[in-house]
């Protein structure tokens, strides 16, 4: 069965044009499913029926998997059965009469406008690991990009003088995001120092690079923001994604309409921004409650 699994994997690189992480999530849930089945003798995938299908979700919740991540594999499960048929080497979808677990949506973190400036300006000093701190926190806030946007930036994909950024999200989708004055000063900054100073500066093709001159990892970043969070004095629990959230926020609050924002996002469906309308209303609800003399 790993033939197949690879035949779907080839598939969706080539056809999808999924990312990396995307593809080893689907091979992670495709292949335990695999593993499911081979261990219940089950060695012909046009055998499977929805009772395998259900088995295996039952498995899950009984290892403990939580609903969120049950639907998830039977997205994933869902997927690999399509493309089963679509190169017939099936003829029936098991999956498609198996509802998936019920999930709860749960509101993203975000910081407020105070939290943002406080780990903005979290990166003090003249070090090149400060400026280029700063040039990517201000970056990041500044157009609600992905972690593995943001790392993958090249030089080329910036222009400052424009004032925009061309960044290819999920399913390898190009989108045009402005890039606000401040961030603009920050990165000019740290690409005419610290970036120079990097032992690669002049020859590698990405814009924000390591100690050592070689391309950020999301891991580094994720690590140096944790810092940066805890040096500003916040005490919330943050990843790079809250920036993208509290930018998303932030502007919807400020008077931006969802369509424009869904665009910055770079979000296929609307529907995803729309959880960012359910923020701003959470929130205006909470100050209500802890300042009208009668919330």
């Amino acid at each position: 069965m790993d033939h197949y699994l690879d035949l779907f994997l080839n598939y969706l690189l080539v056809e999808k044009g999924l990312a990396k992480n995307t593809l080893d999530a689907y091979s992670r849930d495709v292949g335990k499913y695999l593993n499911f089945l081979n261990g219940r003798a089950c060695s012909e995938l046009a055998a499977v029926r929805p009772i395998d299908v259900a088995s295996f979700l039952q498995l899950l919740k009984d290892e403990g998997i939580g609903p969120r991540s049950r639907a998830r594999a039977l997205s994933a499960t869902r997927m690999f059965h399509r493309f089963l048929m679509i190169e017939n080497y099936c003829d029936v979808n098991p999956t498609s009469i198996i509802e998936a677990p019920k999930t709860f949506s749960k509101l993203p973190s975000i910081l407020s406008a105070a939290e943002v400036e406080k780990l903005l300006a979290a990166p003090g000093g003249e070090g090149d690991a400060a400026i280029r701190d700063r040039a990517m926190l201000e970056l990041l806030y500044a157009t609600g990009l992905r972690v593995s946007e943001l790392v993958t930036l090249k030089v080329t994909d910036v222009n400052l003088n424009a004032g925009y950024l061309l960044t290819l999200g999920k399913g390898n989708k190009e989108r045009l995001v402005p890039i606000g004055e401040t961030a603009r000063t920050a990165v000019s900054r740290y690409a005419a120092t610290a970036r120079v100073k990097s032992g690669k500066g002049g020859t590698c093709e990405f814009l924000f690079l390591s100690r050592l001159g070689a391309e950020m990892t999301r891991q580094a970043f994720w690590n140096m923001i944790k810092k940066r969070a805890a040096e500003g004095g916040i005490a919330k629990n943050i990843s790079p994604h809250t920036l993208r959230h509290s930018f998303a926020t932030h502007l919807l609050e400020n008077g931006a309409d969802l369509r424009s924002v869904q665009i910055m996002l770079g979000h296929a469906d609307l529907s995803t921004t729309q959880i960012y309308t359910h923020v701003t209303r959470e929130r205006l609800k909470k100050l209500h409650a802890e300042f009208h003399p009668r919330g």
